[in-house]
């Protein structure tokens, strides 16, 4: 059973637009600790560990045992939930719903974003909202097929540049951007690489075994 308790801190942080005061959570997850920042307007970013390798990567799983698997994920919240801005509070059951409830994340209200790169109009910024508006739980796109959409076929490159600068990965997905080939590419510059499979076989077993159900 994974423990998934929060463990907070304050902090005062900045961004380009005006002087934000932080609030960082910590959720342990099955991919390991995760960490959530962001102030009253909305959320700054999301943190993932690059060097922890999931205990149970799905890999091998039958589908008939998907299920059992999910449900042994217990999600708990500290004591001082009420010291969270409302918008990490939210961000914190959504994650939670991703890993312990997958097929209801989607019914859920997305958390609000209050990084700079989502208020700027660029292409980084239309690339991200693309992929979080057009790219569905258990869906993957090639990283041509996202310029496309976006708007730009040609801009394959830049596309990549977008994932890497993507401040809150689970959320818009770029797990799910892969390569022309087949291939996942890389997740975090190559050091998340065990992260991106593992999200990918989760969402996958999860979309295959509630199809044929």
């Amino acid at each position: 059973m994974v423990n998934m308790a929060a463990r907070l801190h304050q902090k005062v942080g900045k961004n380009n637009i005006k002087d934000c005061k932080q609030m960082t959570a910590i959720l342990e997850s099955p991919i390991g600790a995760i960490q959530v920042s962001g102030c009253g307007e909305g959320i700054h970013s999301i943190q993932l560990q690059d060097n922890f390798v999931p205990k149970d990567r799905y890999y091998g799983t039958k589908l008939v045992s998907i299920m059992t698997r999910v449900a042994s994920f217990s999600c708990e919240l500290c004591e001082s939930q009420e010291e969270m801005t409302a918008p990490v509070k939210h961000c914190m059951t959504w994650l939670q719903a991703y890993f312990c409830e997958p097929w209801t994340s989607g019914k859920l209200p997305l958390p609000v974003f209050h990084h700079p790169i989502f208020q700027q109009a660029t292409f980084t910024c239309n690339v991200l909202r693309t992929l979080l508006n057009d790219v569905k739980f258990g869906e993957m796109i090639s990283y041509k097929q996202l310029a496309t959409l976006a708007g730009n076929s040609k801009a394959v490159r830049a596309v990549g540049g977008a994932m890497r600068s993507n401040p809150v990965p689970i959320i818009v997905p770029c797990h799910r951007v892969i390569c022309a080939n087949g291939q996942i590419g890389n997740y975090m510059g190559g050091r998340g690489n065990h992260l991106k499979q593992w999200l990918l076989t989760h969402e996958k077993l999860l979309k295959e075994s509630r199809e044929t159900s």
